[in-house]
């Protein structure tokens, strides 16, 4: 794969022995990279198929980078919970969706270990996976993480290798040696992405470094990172915002993660998307291995959209029996990612979760003012 200075892309991967690959198709051309909000700096901008990098002179370290889409739908595939050990390839049906961007919301890999140079080895063999290498060359790559990559079963702070495995996950996102995410305390980046009145905020939070054992007081973001996504949502010029998070917001009655087991930090949260009102928001989250769409109304009117998308290759046998009231339509149990496409000239957002065949599962029309 061609090689940019300072690309925001991923490396691909040999695929684990379970998987059946393919050779690669002939590479699409090179998108141009997106580099996160921390990054102070003016490269010049470099012309791809469908994206022109447009950063400029950045004013201030917490105002994002962005990239300028081509007309016609602008397409955001997200999925969580990747295992190359399992015999499963979703990687051909995503490609086929063209995004323009792959978020990643975590389990990227299953590592729960201390042993970062394990986890490298985990990372470069997605790195190594002939398919993800075509994703790689044809959209731009960011992402998050949560507990299998950044270490142990539902770690928070304590996890002794979290510095460590933080320049593990930067390396495997490929982010730039002088990038301030490789400076501060978690990954927490926010991006810029599509042309002035057609822009969409995504805010990529870090549910992991600075996080509590659960309970009534315990917080998720930490203080700094809370100060930062306050900043990154009021006043913010974009006409879209996508949030996401490793573990599920909205959904509260499940047993297992999620922000409801953080009751103060939950409700925090809550307040803030409610009082700054951000235009055209969703939530994307992953970690339940299904899929699921929750909506819930704000006070002030506004209803909060949060779309789980999981699992990339860990797919539970059946439906889960666990109550969601705020749950819109039926759950998907089988292997799935999710696609975000902003349709401006129609003014509605569609969102699907797709099956490893490609096929829509759970579709939801959103109107975009």
């Amino acid at each position: 794969m061609a090689r940019v200075v300072r690309l925001v892309s991923l490396a691909l991967c040999a695929a684990a022995a379970a998987l059946t690959c393919r050779p690669p198709p002939a590479p699409p051309p090179v998108r141009a990279p997106i580099e996160p909000s921390s990054l102070p700096r003016a490269p010049a901008p470099t012309r791809g198929t469908a994206l022109e990098a447009v950063i400029g002179a950045v004013p201030r370290p917490s105002s994002p980078s962005s990239i300028r889409a081509a007309d016609g739908p602008f397409r955001l595939a997200f999925g969580s919970c990747s295992d190359l050990s399992r015999p499963i390839n979703p990687w051909p049906s995503i490609l086929a969706t063209k995004p323009d961007v792959w978020i990643w919301l975590g389990d990227n890999i299953y590592a729960d270990t201390e042993d970062v140079a394990r986890m490298r080895e985990l990372y470069q063999q997605t790195k190594a996976h002939p398919d993800y290498a075509q994703l790689l060359v044809s959209a731009t790559v960011i992402g998050t993480w949560d507990d299998h990559d950044y270490g142990a079963n539902n770690a928070g702070k304590e996890y002794p290798q979290r510095d460590a495995s933080q320049a593990a996950l930067l390396d495997f996102l490929d982010e730039p040696a002088d990038s301030l995410r490789r400076h501060q305390a978690g990954v927490n980046a926010a991006y810029d992405l599509g042309p002035d009145g057609r822009r969409i905020r995504v805010i990529l939070l870090d549910t992991r470094y600075h996080r509590d054992e659960p309970g009534p007081d315990g917080d998720v973001l930490g203080e700094t990172q809370w100060r930062w996504l306050e900043s990154q949502l009021r006043g913010s010029p974009s006409r879209a915002h996508v949030l996401v998070s490793s573990i599920q917001v909205v959904a509260d009655e499940q047993i297992y993660e999620k922000w409801g087991n953080f009751p103060r930090a939950r409700a925090r949260l809550l307040a803030l998307l409610d009082e700054v009102a951000p235009r055209n928001l969703i939530v994307l989250s992953g970690d339940r291995h299904f899929a699921e769409l929750s909506r819930l109304p704000l006070p002030a009117g506004a209803a909060l959209v949060d779309v789980t998308s999981s699992s990339l290759s860990r797919p539970l046998p059946s439906p889960p029996d666990e109550p969601n009231r705020y749950r819109v339509g039926a759950v998907y149990p089988g292997v799935n990612f999710g696609l975000l496409e902003y349709d401006w000239a129609g003014g509605r957002l569609h969102v699907s979760i797709r099956d490893d065949a490609g096929r829509p599962r759970i579709v939801h029309i959103i109107s975009l003012d």
